[in-house]
């Protein structure tokens, strides 16, 4: 690979080809691009925009360098969040998964620590205990016996270590904030992603329609990389596009101050615990029931109403079946 070459490219405004990214990101982990190299290479990208393609490429790279999880399902669900809202809300998707986990749906959970908020879905997952693996055999008996296995990104994806000081001394956010959704190693066939703008709705939009998956994107238009249900939000899927009102699915409209996920990380697991056992705010529940209902109706591949999938997921959390399924997972990975 020619660096210097992909270099001119950058500064005449060219495009990478997704080959070209991939083998970049590769290079970036075997200490082929020094570190004012890899500063450049974030601070051009970012200049100029990254394509689809050039953030396939990435994706592609950070798969190949990092651990596989093959699964032994063919149809489950990852729901996620871009993060970088800045709302701190309490863990809104991974509350979501166990409630779709205990309507009998499989769901492969990636995540990480916080970046942005006090709770991000590894610290409410290490909050009760549970003991992150990267045990290939333990993961997919867990996936068969208990539906659910969470995936902490840092067992997995390994060329993050290699850019994180680069990020990290650099004044402004970089496209690997971008990756992070789409690099789940077991590379689910199913997911539900929340973008905290428009304009990443259309590039991820983009992204799955070339990886071919089946998808949902939301994003509350004030600002929530999730539904909120503070206001509209809008919804794209392979089957439809569509701007929803809470009223539209039988909610009230939910107040900021509802959504917000406490001081603490000891706070925003207790509501995560308060929703599955059926104790929390009306509006921390509806938040809930709406998110883990469009990830219902993209595992149903559109054939469900948005109403039914509400059903379904109201059903998990009334019968006790989301918190079973909490509990159950809790004890297998202690």
């Amino acid at each position: 690979m020619n660096v210097t070459e992909i270099f001119n490219q950058l500064l005449n405004h060219e495009e990478l080809t997704r080959e070209q990214t991939s083998d970049l990101l590769i290079a970036i982990t075997k200490g082929e691009l020094n570190d004012a190299e890899i500063s450049a290479l974030l601070t051009a990208i970012q200049m100029r925009g990254i394509t689809v393609d050039e953030l396939l490429g990435f994706r592609d790279g950070v798969l190949a360098t990092g651990v596989a999880v093959p699964l032994d399902s063919d149809r489950y669900i990852d729901v996620v969040g871009t993060g970088g809202d800045r709302k701190n809300t309490f863990n809104i998707s991974t509350t979501s998964c166990f409630v779709i986990a205990g309507a009998g749906y499989k769901v492969a959970k990636h995540g990480n620590y916080a970046a942005t908020s006090v709770s991000g879905a590894s610290n409410v997952i290490k909050n009760h205990d549970v003991v992150f693996t990267d045990d290939i055999d333990k993961l997919n008996r867990c996936l068969a016996d208990v539906g659910i296995v969470y995936l902490h990104a840092q067992l997995f994806a390994k060329s993050f270590k290699f850019v994180g000081p680069t990020r990290k001394a650099l004044p402004f956010p970089t496209f690997f904030n971008l990756l992070g959704p789409i690099i789940n190693p077991s590379k689910p066939r199913c997911q539900l992603l929340g973008t905290a703008n428009l304009d990443q709705m259309r590039l991820y939009n983009q992204v799955f329609q070339k990886l071919g998956i089946d998808y949902g994107i939301v994003n509350s238009i004030d600002g929530y990389d999730e539904i909120s249900l503070t206001g509209d939000f809008k919804v794209t899927t392979n089957h439809y596009e569509k701007v929803f009102h809470p009223s539209d699915l039988g909610f009230d409209i939910a107040k900021p101050e509802e959504l917000k996920g406490g001081a603490t990380e000891e706070e925003a697991a207790e509501i995560f615990d308060h929703v599955l056992q059926n104790k929390a705010l009306p509006a921390q529940k509806n938040i809930v029931l709406a998110n883990a209902a469009f990830a219902i109706q993209v595992l149903e591949k559109g054939q469900k109403s948005i109403e039914e999938c509400i059903n379904i997921a109201r059903e998990s959390i009334d019968s006790g079946a989301a918190l079973a399924t909490f509990r159950k997972f809790v004890e297998y990975n202690k």
